[in-house]
């Protein structure tokens, strides 16, 4: 398995993005790709003494920042380190991609380069979230402010196959996040989406409200875009926040610090539990191969995990029960 990875997205470009190919070489047995400047990764590498074995560098020196309009990926920077990586997946030369670049751009490269899964309107950014029963995705998180109600049961379809597939939970459900339970809850749009997604091919949960989330109450959150980017980045700031109160509360005072010391693995747990870094990156749904999204400021430890995030989408093949799932849809229609 070949995996390409944006050697020059994210913040800590192009050395902790070396350092996790390197890692993932080592302990997960994939080839990768690197995209970027050849001279700028070949002299990080021997600085920090990082074998290059098994990862192949496709050069060029243009790279698009997280300022630039979006679409410049397909206008302007169209030998950028990000589309030079997308072509190459497009083109066969690997399995799936991986970036920490901008957001925007990854999402229009990722449409308009890799191309959406035939019958897909929209692809959809779709991260893990933590919950007391273990992880939940997020549709739509932030590609698409505004949806249709067909849009929104496709999200559901995608991510159902995702957690399925490759998180091993088997007929997760799917919740539509909304004002309030009831089915006659909500704006136009999660009203005609509830009678839709009552009929499609996944566990559907029904409306779910925003303080259930954590719960763990489904495996699938479905919203449009906006909604879906604030939950997101409330559910960010709690996590912050908590660990900060935590924190606090642990060491102020000798009681305090020793009664820390009993707890330790379980605060280390927690902790981990809403790390980042141990979940890899957000999936593009919708596309035609695996492409994930990594937090901007990711180190070795997060690239590292994006590959593994990577090779678990193309091992458990979950791009093709999509297009299945689609396709059924589909014919059920058509009767």
């Amino acid at each position: 398995m070949k995996i390409i990875i944006d050697a020059f997205g994210g913040d800590n470009a192009p050395l902790e993005v070396i350092k996790g190919a390197a890692l993932a070489v080592e302990k997960l047995g994939v080839d990768i790709i690197l995209t970027g400047n050849e001279k700028k990764i070949r002299s990080a590498a021997a600085k920090n003494k990082i074998s290059l074995d098994r990862i192949e560098i496709i050069h060029t020196n243009s790279v698009i920042d997280i300022h630039e309009e979006p679409t410049e990926v397909i206008k302007s920077k169209k030998n950028c380190s990000m589309a030079v990586g997308l072509q190459a997946l497009a083109d066969g030369k690997g399995d799936a991609f991986v970036s920490a670049g901008s957001t925007g751009a990854l999402v229009v490269g990722s449409t308009f380069i890799a191309k959406r899964l035939k019958g897909v309107k929209r692809p959809a950014l779709a991260p893990l979230l933590p919950t007391a029963n273990g992880y939940m995705m997020l549709m739509d998180a932030g590609a698409n402010v505004d949806c249709r109600p067909e849009m929104l049961v496709q999200f559901g379809i995608m991510g159902s196959c995702y957690m399925e597939r490759v998180m091993k939970i088997k007929s997760p459900k799917v919740g539509l996040i909304n004002v309030g339970s009831e089915d006659t809850k909500g704006r136009e749009l999660d009203i005609e989406t509830y009678k839709l997604m009552q009929s499609a091919p996944f566990d559907f949960y029904g409306n779910l409200e925003a303080r259930d989330i954590p719960g763990g109450v489904c495996q699938v959150a479905v919203s449009d875009g906006f909604t879906g980017n604030v939950v997101l980045k409330l559910y960010e700031g709690m996590g912050s926040f908590f660990s900060g109160e935590l924190k606090s509360m642990l060491s102020a005072g000798i009681s305090s610090k020793l009664a820390a010391m009993l707890i330790l693995p379980k605060i280390k747990a927690f902790k981990k539990k809403f790390d980042y870094k141990e979940v890899g990156g957000a999936v593009m749904m919708g596309i035609s191969r695996p492409v994930i999204k990594a937090h901007g400021s990711s180190d070795a430890k997060a690239f590292y995990n994006a590959v593994r995030q990577a090779k678990l989408c193309v091992d458990g093949d979950f791009i093709g029960e999509i297009s299945r799932s689609l396709e059924a849809l589909k014919d059920k229609k058509d009767d």
